[in-house]
Parts: structure tokens; sequence; C-alpha cells
């Protein structure tokens, strides 16, 4: 990720914007501290594409439907003194 200071980015804001679609997103800092980061057009729609919820990505895993056998271990539990 590209790392530019905020005067840099105000100077030269359509190479930044440039760097942002050839190279991926670019972190603009103040003072030295991360302040924001600049995404293409593509990586934000990307970003903000629907995942789907856990239940739906388990329903549509591969593995549906395999019956798995779990065995547990039964050897005792260890004493512990406190």
């Amino acid at each position: 990720m590209g790392s530019w200071q905020l005067q840099e980015a105000k100077a030269r804001f359509s190479e930044l914007v440039r760097s942002a679609e050839d190279e991926g997103p670019q972190e603009i800092t103040v003072h030295g501290r991360p302040a924001a980061v600049l995404l293409s057009r593509t990586d934000y729609e990307r970003f903000q594409q629907q995942k789907p919820s856990f239940v739906e990505f388990m329903r549509k895993s591969p593995l549906k439907g395999v019956d798995l056998k779990i065995r547990r271990d039964r050897s005792p539990v260890r004493t512990v003194k406190l």
C-alpha cells in the first residue's frame, strides 16, 4: 500500500487517484499518523458486495450432508490442586 502525506496528496491528487487504480489502496497520513485510505472504484465495489451469512455459507458447503464420526476423548480428567 502506498503512503502519502496529506499535503502531497492534495498537491498530486491526480497521481494519487491513478496509483489507487493501478497499485491498490493508498494510505493518506496526517502528521505521520494514518488518517484515510483512497480506494479505486473497483476495490470499493468489491468491499460493498453482500457477504453470505454464516448459515448460508454452511448450507452451500460441499461437505453438507457428510456424516462425520466425531469421537470424544474419554480419558479421565487430571486432578489439579489449588
